[in-house]
């Protein structure tokens, strides 16, 4: 059983672009139906941790309101902090998900058998993760793995019902 996610941020949570304005200040854009599967995925009782290399405030406003469990920003090694998670939740290999898109989310998928990248993830992805999604980064790949995973888990009646 699944019982946390594991979500890489930027080219998957969003499709990977980053804004600044005149003045610096960053800006993102999420998908909706993206986090609805979150929320929908935490109201089963289930975790959801986010580990990304940058840092954002944007970020931060994100997690807060969809209720993310852990978020663990600016971190250059990122299956040494999932490692860390794993220990604290007790969780197996088989216990979790992670879905990335490039090079340095490599370490994390490695580590578990369901490992996911959207459709557009660096190419050397293709041949490292249990599943390449059909959508994009930042258009619905994080909930099209969620509803994979829901669907794998014979959980639709119970995660439809929430709704």
């Amino acid at each position: 059983m699944i019982k946390m996610i594991v979500l890489d941020v930027d080219g998957t949570l969003t499709d990977g672009s980053i804004t600044y304005n005149e003045k610096g200040i960053e800006s993102k854009t999420f998908n909706v139906k993206d986090g609805l599967g979150i929320a929908g995925w935490i109201k089963l009782g289930k975790k959801v941790a986010i580990i990304t290399g940058r840092k954002s405030k944007i970020l931060e406003l994100r997690a807060k309101e969809l209720g993310i469990t852990y978020l663990k920003q600016g971190i250059s090694n990122k299956a040494l902090v999932l490692k860390e998670i794993l220990e604290k939740e007790n969780l197996k290999s088989n216990e979790f998900a992670v879905i990335g898109d490039d090079l340095n989310d490599l370490c994390m998928l490695k580590l578990t058998k369901y490992s996911f990248a959207p459709k557009d993830c660096a190419k050397i992805l293709h041949k490292k993760v249990y599943k390449v999604l059909k959508s994009k980064g930042g258009k619905g790949a994080v909930r099209e793995m969620i509803d994979f995973l829901i669907q794998k888990e014979n959980l639709q009646e119970e995660f439809y019902a929430l709704f």
